[in-house]
């Protein structure tokens, strides 16, 4: 069903979907004195470009399977902020692609969107996700007026979880097992600590039933989970800061709503961590100018995530324990945000030149 990646020839897009490199962040680790495995799951490298790619392949080849999807006659309708639309439009088998998404996640997702084939319908920010407004209300509306559509939906899929647990959980466990532990580079040959955002839940769900299943039942996993969210276990962690449920600019994380594939069972995940935005960005500009990765701003959130796990008691004991492994997850990449103010301030901010200045003589 999942194509290994390797030196051959892939039959379609579809076989060039997850199989991402498992990268150690040793200069955020050294910065941070960090005596543990520092590693990040780069998920922009798979091929659509997010970590969202393995679910549109599997909820796509489920209801094919199932008979829910007929090629030239169904319709795919998908409410969603933006990465597994594009990785639906990707999967392209000959049925039309209709995403509804909200107002504030990127131009460059819609246009990367309509490039693939797929149509937009954008809605407002500010309905609540039961609205008939809300990109998940129009979702519905659009599924009961065109017919032959269907809503895959990665709010409730099993495929959704399924995907982590299937590929994403064994990829990091197969990367941690088969690189040896070195005099210099130690390891406890197993995932110790599993850091990601939850968004629909099915990544960090899934990621965690794959460790925690067989590979190693002791895997510690946090959740991080953006402040004006209410996806965190417990009530007094979504009302951090007073004010409840309410907007913030991280795209692909959080929600209003507990999505079905999400498991808040302390079993699943062992705690959550909320993240504010200008953390968020910051470790984003921190991954790209230390580590040389273009990460998006979710990646952001799961490294201010784990870099406050740090400070907690047992953050603490595992970030001082050599030979430990700690993965945070990069869902995706800065493609799809570049016109987005957050990255411009930094990107474009003026800095120290480096560039010697010429003898006013001499020009």
């Amino acid at each position: 069903m999942y194509a290994s990646r390797g030196s051959q020839v892939l039959d379609s897009a579809l076989d060039a979907v997850g199989n991402t490199p498992l990268i150690r962040l040793d200069r955020i680790a050294e910065e941070e004195g960090l005596k543990c495995n520092l590693l990040g799951k780069v998920e922009f490298l798979s091929v659509g470009g997010s970590v969202k790619d393995r679910i549109a392949k599997a909820m796509v080849l489920a209801a094919e399977k199932d008979g829910k999807l007929v090629p030239g006659k169904s319709v795919i309708i998908e409410p969603t902020s933006g990465n597994t639309g594009i990785g639906l439009a990707m999967t392209y088998k000959g049925y039309a692609v209709i995403i509804t998404m909200p107002n504030k996640m990127s131009r460059e997702k819609e246009a990367l969107l309509r490039a693939l084939g797929a149509e937009v319908v954008r809605t407002p920010d500010e309905e609540p996700w039961d609205s008939p407004k809300s990109h998940i209300g129009v979702a519905k509306r659009l599924q009961q007026e065109i017919p032959h559509a269907i809503i895959l939906d990665q709010y409730s899929n099993v495929n959704n979880p399924l995907a982590h647990e299937y590929t994403t959980g064994p990829e990091i466990i197969d990367a941690v097992v088969s690189t040896p532990s070195t005099p210099t580079r130690p390891s406890s040959l197993k995932v110790d600590v599993f850091i990601a955002g939850a968004g629909t839940g099915g990544t960090i769900t899934g990621v965690s039933r794959a460790l925690k299943k067989d590979h190693n039942p002791q895997c510690i996993v946090v959740g991080a989970d953006p402040i004006g969210s209410v996806l965190s276990l417990t009530e007094c962690l979504n009302d951090v800061d007073g004010e409840g449920p309410h907007p913030y600019v991280i795209e692909g994380i959080g929600y209003d709503f507990v999505p079905q594939v999400l498991s808040r069972d302390p079993a699943d995940i062992d705690h959550w961590v909320k993240t504010g935005d200008k953390e968020a960005f910051q470790a984003v500009q921190r991954l790209m100018r230390s580590e040389g990765l273009l990460v998006g701003g979710s990646s952001g959130s799961a490294l201010s995530a784990a870099l406050t796990w740090f400070k907690t008691d047992q953050g603490r004991k595992v970030a001082q324990t050599k030979g430990l492994n700690v993965v945070i997850l990069l869902a995706d990449g800065i493609r799809n945000y570049m016109s987005k103010e957050w990255f411009l301030d930094f990107a474009l901010r003026p800095g120290t030149s480096r560039i010697p200045k010429l003898d006013s003589d001499l020009s």
